[in-house]
């Protein structure tokens, strides 16, 4: 090639090469790196020992058109399969360190930053200043939002007792330790396990944590109580800042001094005065369990049956860690408090103590505990209506003045709108009589025949109705175990559902719970009804353990409180609308600030109760007000003034202890609704013992439980508008004419046939019409006897056992059911 064509050549190549850096986009020579393409490294790329940047190395690849940056992907895998091993491992390695420095600094460094800052931030209270801030007056209205029910005053106007570390005897400390912080005396203050479980509570949507003493004394003196991260980390900052300035023997203290017990006392003497009625030096070891225990649930103080739970679990904790012996525990017995009233000024006294222990028992589980809201002087609005509890307890006065001392009755108004509790009697609150502390109303009992409309229900929601026919005679037989109707009512062989409910024949609802629908078939209905499976009641029993033929009526282990029973036919009331049964209708901090409000039009909406259809629903309920309207005909308890009303008796037969069926009834009930209120009435003396009344006759259903019932009633309307309950299609077919009734029951004195002593049901004893309304009288109903052994003297009621397959006895007498 000769000169002239090299220089053509030449300047084609460099035009072109002009060509192709004009169309590439200009780089700032800061943002070069060394890409092997010059002769050197680029001055401002980095590089390791080696010579080489091991990022830049990875990147390395051969420009190429199918890459966006002038590379090639084969190109840029080539690059970076020219690492060496060592290169790789060194890679690694870096990715490792810079990995470990993040975490160290994130979970190390910054938090102990974090914690030297709060650490000089943050104050420890002392006891002196939390006793200033705590108990103040809290204030319960009744329903009108304006009418004191009364208040809550801490004794001695919230004055305290501080203790000096030497008052405090070591059997009370070992006691509290043994409670609530068994590693005490050897922890920094503060749990980190707890620490790490409410993280991740509150990362996972929980609640709680584990807190130490010296934590807890900084939750309640700084009256924080959320549940978060960030009260934690300030609770754990403090307790460790206490714990480096004072002693184990202050910190304890501190807490003993300052802690709520229950009882509206804050701090262990205080405590000792009100549960014991003497100082916490003289409070023996057993009485410092019981203390300890209380803690917890300072709220549930006067639950007999709380107390105990507490009270083992911290004497077992005590021998468990080496304060007690295994001697002096089995030794120890439960130890005795001294009455309420003598324990601290309340200005609410008698029935009402029950309706508060409920409220704070209410409030407590909403997160306001009674401690809590006595440190906020906080004003508590309540669904129960004056006007009603004065009725309520006017009821009870005037039907059992001049009965029998060991007679004990509850009764129990709900709202069927809003389950909202009207009225609440659980007894007379008096410590001069016999189980005048127990609060019958919670209590759980067997429900006899008033239990049979959940059977109906069950019925209705196969489809099947008030004019389906069952074999209704006297006696039959079930499994080879007989079943009698009360007094020998015999309905016939082709008894109609609706004749059944009105003359409560056992046999015919036995018929349909044993062979038509199945016990958990009741079961279902009446926890849809607003009946908890599981017991909730003072006693803590379970509510209907045992699935067997006793629950058609009421029998067995079939066990419910009033409030349970008011509550669950406040949903026929309210058409087949479920309400939760509550106490409080508002929450308001002492200036008006309003913390929770019941009362607003979400909060009463309700639910179907049985089915997701509200009409279904409204038609199921329907069809059982209609069954149990007749019935209070039948039974002479008619709402007075035209008032429409609906119900169903129950009594429940006595069982001696060794098992033997006796002419007796042990418990004797009234539920009953308008569409205003639903009322339940129970008399009995929770003791499996016979009840009789002022005249020795036998009490039923429709005896002085239907006649507080009626009573409570009637006064309750007085005044109000009528109303009607809806009309509603029958489910089924129609229930055909009923056969004549049978004639009235002859009187008590007749001859009776012995009831045969078997685990089944046991014939009906005519009633004593001195126990009735003065209204001539008719047939009644059946109920459950009590199981064999199903005796507690001297205290609430024990379950029974669990293989009786208990005996029913119908009402008879007073013209119940």
């Amino acid at each position: 090639m000769g000169p002239a064509a090299a220089g053509a050549a030449a300047g084609a190549a460099s035009g072109a090469m002009a060509s192709e850096a004009a169309e590439r986009e200009p780089e700032l020579i800061t943002h070069r790196a060394y890409n092997g393409t010059t002769d050197g490294p680029d001055p401002y790329s980095r590089f390791d020992g080696d010579g080489f940047d091991d990022d830049l190395v990875e990147d390395h690849h051969e420009p190429g058109p199918d890459d966006g940056d002038g590379g090639d992907k084969k190109g840029k895998k080539k690059g970076k399969a020219a690492l060496t091993p060592a290169q790789r491992r060194k890679r690694r390695w870096k990715i490792i360190r810079r990995s470990l420095y993040a975490f160290v600094a994130l979970f190390f460094v910054l938090p102990a930053i974090a914690f030297a800052i709060t650490y000089f931030l943050v104050d420890v209270p002392s006891p002196e200043d939390v006793a200033q801030q705590q108990a103040k007056v809290v204030t319960y209205y009744y329903a009108d939002g304006e009418t004191e029910m009364g208040r809550d005053v801490p004794p001695d106007g919230g004055n305290r007792i501080l203790l000096k570390p030497h008052e405090i005897p070591e059997h009370v400390k070992h006691a509290v330790y043994a409670a609530e912080d068994a590693t005490f005396e050897s922890n920094p203050g503060f749990d980190i396990t707890g620490i790490l479980r409410a993280v991740y509570n509150q990362a996972t949507g929980g609640v709680g944590g584990g807190s130490t003493i010296t934590q807890q004394y900084i939750k309640k003196a700084t009256e924080n109580e959320e549940y978060s991260i960030t009260r934690k980390w300030t609770e754990l900052v403090k307790a460790f800042k206490m714990s480096n300035e004072q002693s184990k023997e202050e910190i304890i203290t501190a807490y003993l001094n300052t802690i709520y017990f229950g009882r509206g006392a804050y701090g262990i003497e205080i405590a000792a005065q009100a549960y014991f009625g003497k100082s916490v030096k003289d409070i023996d070891v057993s009485e410092a369990a019981l203390l300890a225990g209380m803690i917890q649930q300072p709220g549930r103080s006067e639950n007999p049956e709380v107390r105990e739970k507490r009270w083992n679990y911290v004497m077992d904790q005590m021998v468990a860690n080496g304060w007690l012996s295994r001697e002096e525990r089995e030794a120890a017995k439960l130890p005795e408090l001294i009455d309420l009233e003598d324990a601290k000024p309340e200005t609410i006294s008698g029935p009402e103590q029950f309706i508060l222990q409920r409220v704070k028992e209410e409030l407590e589980k909403k997160g306001y505990p009674e401690d809590k809201l006595q440190t906020g002087g906080y004003r508590v609005y309540l669904t129960i209506d004056q006007h009603a509890q004065e009725a309520a307890e006017q009821a009870v006065k005037q039907v059992m003045e001049g009965e029998k001392e060991e007679l004990m009755e509850a009764l129990v108004a709900v709202d069927p709108k809003t389950g909202g509790v009207l009225a609440y009697y659980g007894g007379p609150y008096d410590p001069d009589v016999p189980g005048g502390q127990y609060d019958w109303a919670a209590a759980q009992r067997n429900p006899g025949s008033s239990f049979k409309p959940f059977d109906l229900v069950a019925l209705l929601k196969k489809g099947k109705g008030l004019g389906e026919t069952y074999d209704g005679s006297a006696v039959r037989e079930f499994d080879g175990r007989p079943v009698r109707n009360a007094n020998g009512d015999d309905c016939g062989t082709n008894c109609t559902v609706a004749e059944a409910m009105k003359r409560s024949i056992n046999t015919v609802f036995f018929d349909i719970v044993v062979n038509e629908v199945g016990p958990q078939a009741v079961v279902d209905a009446a926890t849809e009804a607003g009946i908890p499976e599981e017991g909730s009641g003072v006693d803590g029993r379970p509510t209907m353990p045992t699935l067997d033929g006793n629950i058609s009526i009421g029998g067995g282990d079939t066990m419910v409180s009033p409030l349970h029973m008011a509550s669950a036919y406040a949903t026929f009331a309210d058409n087949g609308i479920r309400h939760e049964s509550h106490f409080v209708a508002k929450l308001t901090t002492s200036d008006g600030e309003i913390v929770f409000d019941n009362t607003s039009e979400v909060a009463t909406e309700g639910e179907p109760a049985f089915s997701s259809d509200p009409a279904v629903s409204k038609q199921i309920a329907g069809n059982v007000t209609k069954s149990l309207i007749p019935v209070l005909e039948y039974s002479h308890l008619t709402c007075e003034g035209g008032y429409a009303c609906a119900g169903k008796t129950g009594t429940h037969q006595y069982v001696s202890p060794d098992g033997q069926q006796k002419d007796e009834n042990a418990e004797a009930w009234m539920v009953g609704y308008s569409p205003d209120v639903s009322a339940a009435v129970w008399v009995g003396t929770g003791k499996n013992q016979p009840i009789r009344d002022s005249n020795n006759n036998r009490i039923y259903g429709s005896g002085l439980p239907g006649q507080i019932w009626k009573l409570f009633m009637d006064a309750y309307h007085e005044g109000k508008p009528l109303t009607e309950f809806p009309e509603v299609e029958l489910i089924g077919k129609p229930p055909t004419t009923p056969p004549p009734p049978p004639p009235d029951p002859a009187p008590e004195t007749t001859t009776q046939t012995a009831p045969e002593t078997t685990s089944q049901t046991a014939p009906e004893e005519p009633s004593d019409t001195s126990s009735a309304p003065s209204t001539p009288t008719g047939p009644g109903e059946g109920d459950e006897e009590e199981p064999p052994g199903y005796s507690n003297p001297g205290g609430p009621p024990v379950p029974p056992p669990d293989d009786w397959f208990g005996n029913n006895r119908d009402d008879r007498g007073g013209g119940e059911e």
